[in-house]
């Protein structure tokens, strides 16, 4: 059987976005789940380190955090990227934050250059989690905080703040491949 040139293309560019959709050597963000149900799970995070900029809807404030993670800060030293890459909402305005590497420290956390990009902490604290594929749009951050939120309500569980936007990978990953979450700080007795 002979294959032809379109199809031979076709095939390449498919096994490309494949191979680009897995998650090459990226530290996740630590955690333990402390309970499951079949919408939601409660994770248990340990206190992060974040770098995080002021988020204005484009791609500027991704380039700041990402420039600071390839060199631009007092070491010029380079940082692994990590996952995920959150959007948060902290006294009515949004940030993006980058997770730092567990390897760093309060002491040892290189400074950034730029006056628009700081290094901040979430503190440690319980999470309820709900997990969704596809487009990491607002549109389905909105639709699947609010499963959540209904669930949360439903379960008699305390939410202490507003959802936060998880997101797992690069926008050349397919949709169908995507790792997105929603998560809401609780209140979780053991």
């Amino acid at each position: 059987m002979k294959i032809s040139i379109f199809t031979k293309k076709i095939i390449s560019v498919i096994l490309g976005f494949l191979l680009n959709s897995a998650v090459i050597a990226n530290e996740e963000a630590k955690y333990d789940t402390v309970h499951k149900t079949n919408i939601y799970e409660i994770r248990f995070y340990p206190e992060r380190l974040v770098v995080e900029s002021v988020y204005n809807n484009d791609s500027k404030t991704f380039k700041k955090l990402f420039k600071y993670i390839s060199g631009a800060n007092n070491n010029s030293q380079k940082i692994e990227m990590t996952i995920p890459v959150n959007q948060i909402k902290k006294n009515n305005i949004t940030f993006l934050q980058f997770i730092l590497p567990s390897k760093f420290n309060k002491k040892t956390i290189p400074i950034p250059l730029n006056s628009d990009v700081e290094i901040s902490i979430i503190q440690e604290g319980y999470f309820a989690v709900i997990k969704y594929s596809g487009r990491s749009s607002d549109k389905n951050f909105i639709k699947y905080s609010g499963i959540l939120k209904e669930k949360l309500l439903e379960d008699k569980i305390l939410i202490k703040g507003l959802p936060i936007k998880a997101t797992y990978n690069g926008p050349f990953t397919l949709p169908l491949l995507r790792r997105n979450e929603a998560m809401f700080n609780i209140e979780w007795k053991k």
